[in-house]
This record gives structure tokens, C-alpha cells and sequence, in this order.
């Protein structure tokens, strides 16, 4: 399988150049990091949200919590929550559960990362599957999630 269409041609207008690496079958981000031997602060982890004006993508470390409160106050939104899988799957329909890109803009997802991911020399995605992870230099990262907004709303996830 490879990544999905939209997530390729999103990269591809965005002139993003990245590898693709392969890693053993994972189902769960720090799983992913083990198997596909990455730093899990360096992979990118989308955590979906929504509310009554639709969902949002918050993209934070995988070794990172999304704190909602902060988040939702940065953005304006009250009653952010998780999304539930089969909500995700429906918006993902391209991708396998729990293997979502933290592109959220290729689907037109409102999508806004954390700083300390953005400040990584280079940055690790789940590329739409369980057996493949994209890797960006930080500036390749950089200019992809140009268009997302940006702001400090994680938090270690060993509280």
C-alpha cells in the first residue's frame, strides 16, 4: 500500500521532498517509534478534536499530551474533545485506523502544531499505514505546516 493519494499530492504540491522508511507492523505511536527506531519526540502524533464548529488536528511530539485547556483557549473553542475513532475513520477513509498523517490540511482539517515539534531538526510521520514513516528535515517540515497555526499546548505525557 502506498501512502495515500491525497497525503501525496498534498506533499507534492507543497514541493516537500521526505523519505519514505519502512518499519515493522505498529499500532500505536509509541510503538511506531520503537519499530521504526525514531526519538518519539521527534514524531509527529495528530490528535483529532472537535466541537460544534467541526474537527480540529492538534500535531504535538508522541511522547506528548495535548493539553485541551490550553489548546482550546489559544483557539478560541470551548468544548473541544477527542474525536472517536469511527469519526476519524470516516474523515480518514484513506488511511488505516491510528496511521493518520499529521497533514490535516491535505483533507482540509483545520490543523495547528506544537512549537517543540517544530523545533526538531528532523521530524517523523505516519505515512497512512502501520508499516511506513515519512522523514522531513526541519525544513522541509517547516514549510509544509506553513499553512497550520502554531502555539505551545503539550505537556510531558509521564505526569
Amino acid at each position: 500500500m502506498s501512502i495515500p493519494s491525497r497525503l501525496s499530492s498534498y506533499l507534492e504540491q507543497r514541493g516537500a521532498s521526505y523519505e519514505v522508511l519502512a518499519h515493522a507492523p505498529s499500532h500505536s505511536s509509541a510503538e511506531t517509534a520503537r519499530t521504526g527506531r525514531v526519538q518519539p519526540h521527534q514524531l509527529a502524533k495528530p490528535v483529532i478534536l472537535e466541537d460544534d464548529s467541526g474537527c480540529l488536528m492538534a500535531v504535538v511530539p508522541a511522547d506528548r499530551m495535548v493539553m485541551l485547556g490550553e489548546l482550546a483557549h489559544l483557539l478560541g473553542r470551548k468544548e473541544l474533545h477527542l474525536a472517536d475513532e469511527d469519526r476519524i475513520a470516516t474523515l480518514f477513509d484513506d488511511c488505516q485506523r491510528g496511521a493518520v498523517p499529521p497533514v490535516g490540511m491535505a483533507w482540509g482539517i483545520e490543523t495547528i502544531i506544537d512549537e517543540e515539534l517544530e523545533a526538531m531538526p528532523v521530524v517523523y510521520m505516519e505515512g497512512g499505514d502501520h508499516v511506513r514513516l515519512l522523514r522531513m528535515s526541519h525544513e522541509q517540515f517547516h514549510a509544509l505546516m506553513s499553512p497550520a497555526r502554531h502555539g505551545s499546548f503539550c505537556r510531558s505525557a509521564h505526569h
